[in-house]
């Protein structure tokens, strides 16, 4: 797999980041802003009306077995697993659809590098549909196209995957509901239960704003903080473009996550 040049870290979302922090007292933790992220109820998202809770939340602290490893070494990793593009594909073969490459960087609420952060990614296939026996969308398998793969950020928080974009496709939301195209992330800490789930969506995409998930979060910079921006200095010539996604763990402004069930 090629090695790709990494774009200026002090750019988009890292100079809005240090704006913002310039605002704040400095201490060790931000209260996050419910104003920023979505509900866990938005009618529009029909799923989430059974979905959300009805009651008080009650936390649960959690145990020894929970908190600490297993500890997740480069040695776990194949590089390969960070190629979609050749991880499933036959000798010789490769997945049909435009070739990108998705890369950013993971950072705290400090913009702070967050090294060895296990990512792994899951998506549909340039049709719009997942290897998934439950999905039944009209748009074919592609038998050299696995969806899935995972790598660890660097020492500096870097981060990056060669895949196919996904396709967009219909969903039983409402009546003629589409996702648009994107591409699900995983994030573990140094343990199995310290995880965040997101979604990343792409520059330009008109979908973006019909699809209620999206329009489930409150605040218009917390959608862009979602939508993978065209990179044009990391594009390989003639063979695939790229778009960077970054990603802030917490604070104010973290990321939206889908696997805090107060909505963040």
């Amino acid at each position: 797999m090629r090695k790709w040049n990494k774009a200026d870290p002090d750019t988009g979302l890292i100079r809005r980041q240090r704006t913002f922090l310039k605002m704040q007292t400095p201490g060790d933790f931000y209260r996050r802003d419910r104003d920023w992220h979505p509900p866990a109820c938005a009618p529009e998202y029909k799923s989430s009306i059974t979905r959300s809770p009805r009651y008080r939340l009650v936390a649960m602290p959690h145990s020894l077995s929970e908190t600490t490893g297993p500890v997740f070494g480069h040695n776990d990793i194949d590089p390969m697993d960070r190629d979609l593009i050749t991880n499933f594909a036959q000798t010789g073969a490769a997945p049909i659809g435009e070739r990108i490459i998705l890369h950013g960087q993971v950072l705290d609420q400090n913009c702070r590098p967050v090294p060895r952060t296990l990512i792994e990614i899951w998506q549909a296939n340039a049709g719009g549909r997942y290897r998934h026996r439950n999905d039944h969308y009209f748009a074919p398998i592609d038998p050299n196209f696995g969806g899935c793969g995972r790598t660890l950020t660097d020492e500096n928080g870097f981060y990056t995957f060669h895949t196919v974009k996904p396709g967009a496709y219909p969903w039983p939301n409402f009546d003629n509901s589409w996702r648009p195209a994107h591409i699900h992330f995983s994030l573990f800490g140094e343990a199995y239960a310290q995880r965040l789930i997101t979604q990343c969506y792409f520059e330009g995409d008109p979908l973006i704003n019909l699809c209620p998930i999206v329009q489930a979060i409150p605040d218009p910079n917390g959608v862009d903080m979602l939508v993978a921006k065209l990179d044009m200095d990391t594009t390989i010539p003639f063979d695939s473009i790229a778009y960077r996604f970054d990603i802030v763990l917490r604070g104010r402004h973290a990321t939206p996550f889908e696997s805090r069930p107060e909505g963040n």
